[in-house]
């Protein structure tokens, strides 16, 4: 008798244990969302060891025109889509003759027909370019630089360091619209 109760006992045991491992349901896979503008990087170490990093949201053309249309003339850009563009420069640099200290900064562009005003601001972490106009007193830097047409299409918005004889070329391009930035090393 012990032992069929044992048994009765271990057996129901049994039965209810399976019956709440079979009721637990797999895990799922949670992947990522895709971004319409993926995060995108480009980065260059030069011959001093001075590290640049340029980190951007990356926009697709999708069939638009986008300078004078998407992105209009005249007008403030974040160089790129969601957060601001930040460029890093370990050591202090010069771009377009003009001394870049050393740090972390928000990339700005104007874009014109055949020019644009490149804004290198302190304020990190914003958003677009939607509270330029409240940080813009923290602007360190502007160069204008003319734009140049691309042999190819870029569809994405497109950044890339070309090493150059005196140091480096920071080159934005878009499009057929492209501009080069030419950066300076001070311990040359």
């Amino acid at each position: 008798m012990t032992r069929a109760l044992f048994c009765i006992f271990f057996l129901g045991l049994f039965l209810g244990s399976s019956q709440v491992l079979l009721s637990q349901e797999s895990p799922k896979l949670i992947s990522p969302r895709p971004k319409a503008s993926p995060l995108a990087m480009a980065s260059f170490l030069a011959e001093d060891n001075t590290y640049l990093k340029v980190t951007y949201g990356q926009p697709m053309m999708k069939s638009r025109r986008i300078f004078g249309n998407l992105v209009p003339y005249g007008e403030i850009w974040r160089l790129g889509a969601n957060e601001a563009t930040e460029i890093t420069a370990t050591k202090d640099i010069k771009i377009d003759k003009k001394t870049l200290p050393a740090g972390t900064y928000t990339m700005f562009a104007i874009p014109e027909d055949g020019q644009w005003t490149i804004i290198f601001n302190k304020v990190l972490g914003q958003w677009g370019a939607y509270k330029y106009d409240e940080n813009k007193s923290e602007n360190i830097l502007s160069v204008r630089m003319p734009t140049d047409t691309s042999e190819d299409i870029y569809e994405g918005l497109t950044m890339f360091f070309e090493q150059t004889r005196k140091g480096a070329e920071l080159i934005i391009v878009w499009e057929r619209s492209k501009i080069a930035l030419p950066i300076t090393f001070l311990d040359r």
